[in-house]
């Protein structure tokens, strides 16, 4: 509303502050000389009323021009700076990105004047916008610092279980927003600095949960809303931002595969602790052949190890491994399959590692797991047909 109301002051000022430029320039004959532009000067003076003139910062970039129609329009029209300033301030105030819209609104008013030929080339009305236009982009610029401040301070709620982050939403609510407001805009550099700082305050937040105490797993929570930012960008094709939808996506990658070493290390826990102490004596200079003889890594202790893990206790193990996945990962970003796609390739390659472990350094000792690569095939299978 208040975009439709500021387009239609300012298409009701063109006209006639056009036409009064005009008029003073025909009646007054603005070719005479210094002297006699003097005389006319204090004749307007005289019959306006007696208001000091508009503060240097309003008519300033006019008088320093020292353009004669200039400073008698500035005399004759000394209160429209002033009541442009109180109107775009009561703008500002009708929605929180309404200063974008006042922005935009000023933009497209300049460049509309500048496209017409019936224009003045140095009306006052263009001063004017102009100085209007830098006050915009300034209150612009001060709400994107205070909204940037806001989403680095946002402190994560403390029953949160996962999901998307309040200051992913924000950005996401002022990026639709926004690109809605410029879709028809001429210009829209102030914007895409206005997304960078944004896009960064948004990352630094989600990169803050690292030290957050939170009471669900913080690289499931980075995953999903790296994810999301990644498919929001993606949808939104902001040229600007194809360096942090890369870097979202990289980031959500990151993350999912901590999130997947992290909890994939409890269905097979100690045999996951075994063999890395296995592959620890051999970067020590172990040779591979005489692991066996180490007493913590006996034939008889990796023994006692595989009988933790016959089939049933692994397969029961990954069901309640996928209840408790499927209960904190929000169901928004559907990550539960490719998480789950993702945590069956890395158990079957511990598995084969194992397996090759096995054959190396415990090699005829005719020692083997409980339970097949195709029985983990099987298990996930089943898994994922019974959810």
């Amino acid at each position: 509303v208040s975009k439709q109301i500021l387009e239609q002051v300012l298409g009701e000022l063109r006209p006639l502050c056009t036409a009064e430029q005009r008029f003073i320039e025909q009646f007054f004959q603005l070719n005479q000389n210094s002297a006699e532009l003097q005389v006319l000067e204090v004749s307007v003076r005289t019959m306006c009323s007696p208001v000091p003139l508009a503060p240097a910062a309003v008519s300033g970039s006019y008088l320093d021009k020292e353009e004669p129609t200039a400073k008698l329009l500035s005399e004759i029209l000394s209160a429209l700076d002033p009541e442009l300033r109180g109107f775009l301030d009561v703008c500002n105030k009708v929605h929180p990105f309404s200063c974008l819209q006042v922005l935009v609104t000023l933009n497209d008013s300049i460049f509309e004047m500048w496209g017409k030929t019936s224009a003045l080339p140095s009306s006052f009305l263009n001063t004017v916008l102009g100085n209007m236009l830098l006050l915009a982009k300034s209150s612009f610029n001060k709400y994107i610092g205070t909204l940037c401040k806001e989403i680095e301070e946002a402190k994560v709620p403390s029953k949160m279980k996962g999901g998307i982050l309040p200051s992913v939403s924000r950005f996401e609510e002022f990026v639709n927003f926004s690109e809605e407001a410029f879709r028809t805009a001429q210009r829209r550099g102030e914007l895409n600095k206005a997304h960078l700082r944004l896009a960064g305050s948004v990352f630094s937040s989600i990169n803050s949960l690292s030290s957050a105490n939170l009471k669900v797993n913080t690289d499931m929570v980075m995953m999903e809303n790296f994810h999301h930012i990644h498919c929001f960008l993606c949808q939104k094709k902001i040229q600007c931002l194809e360096g942090k939808k890369r870097e979202a996506k990289q980031r959500y990658s990151e993350h999912m595969e901590k999130y997947v070493i992290r909890y994939l290390g409890q269905p097979l826990e100690k045999l996951n602790h075994f063999f890395e102490g296995v592959k620890a004596r051999i970067a020590q200079g172990v040779k591979e052949e005489e692991v066996s003889f180490q007493l913590a890594y006996s034939k008889q202790e990796l023994r006692k190890v595989i009988e933790r893990y016959p089939g049933k206790e692994v397969k029961r193990a990954l069901e309640t491994l996928y209840r408790k996945i499927h209960k904190y990962l929000s169901p928004e970003e559907n990550l539960l399959p490719v998480v789950w796609h993702a945590m069956e390739q890395e158990l079957l390659r511990q598995y084969q590692e194992f397996q090759d472990l096995i054959q190396r350094c415990y090699a005829g000792s005719g020692i083997t797991m409980d339970f097949t690569m195709e029985d983990l095939l099987s298990y996930f299978n089943s898994i994922t047909l019974s959810s």
